[in-house]
């Protein structure tokens, strides 16, 4: 299985990976290490791509798989709603983030063309995970984020994954609107292209 780590200053106690496509049993045209269940690929593809996962990255625990929608929800994973008698918190829970001060449980954010945002605190205390596209920068989903860690800003530090570039990345006026609309200054993250669109940023955007 193929991955990589952020480079990023991180304490010691916060672990984070990013993996790629390869690795993995799942066939063509969800080759080959595809770990959403939402996309039609064989259940037990899924499930074998998932154990994977969890052994080559030495995970604490299963992750919790999130039912992303393109919005602002972040999962609490240590309120009571979100966790099972077990202790296990519930995946399914329809959410674009998820944070946890709790030891031992794992975020994640699955992503294609959309930004991972990974979050810590400095002093390895909370974490978190968004997934990041144009419809949940403009929503705000990493300002949620932030806002449910509860860690202050001098105490936070993210890192931005892999997201697809400016240059392939065409959208039309609604989406530079909906950013313009709060804020004047994301006008940065847009570029005119021969067709009468625009090429946005999506790293731009997310670091105001």
């Amino acid at each position: 299985m193929s991955f990589t780590l952020p480079d990023w200053p991180a304490p010691a106690s916060v672990r984070a990976a990013f993996t790629l496509r390869t690795g993995g049993v799942s066939v063509s045209p969800y080759a080959s290490l595809n770990v959403g269940a939402h996309v039609g690929d064989a259940p037990a593809a899924v499930a074998e791509n998932r154990r994977r996962l969890r052994e080559q990255l030495r995970l604490p625990g299963e992750p919790v798989w999130l039912q992303q929608v393109h919005g602002i929800e972040v999962a609490d994973l240590d309120r009571p709603e979100t966790t099972a008698a077990s202790g296990t918190t519930v995946s399914g829970t329809e959410a674009d983030a998820a944070v946890t001060r709790e030891r031992g449980r794992v975020c994640v954010i699955q992503v294609a063309d959309c930004m991972p945002v990974l979050f810590a605190a400095r002093d390895g205390s909370a974490v978190g995970a968004a997934h990041a596209g144009w419809r949940g920068l403009a929503g705000g989903v990493l300002e949620e984020t932030v806002r449910k860690l509860g860690v202050p800003s001098a105490g936070l530090m993210a890192w931005m994954g892999p997201t697809i570039g400016q240059a392939h990345f065409e959208v039309g006026g609604d989406v530079r609107d909906a950013f313009l609309s709060t804020d004047a200054g994301a006008s940065v993250a847009f570029v005119p292209n021969s067709r009468g669109r625009w090429q946005c940023d999506l790293y731009t955007l997310a670091k105001r």
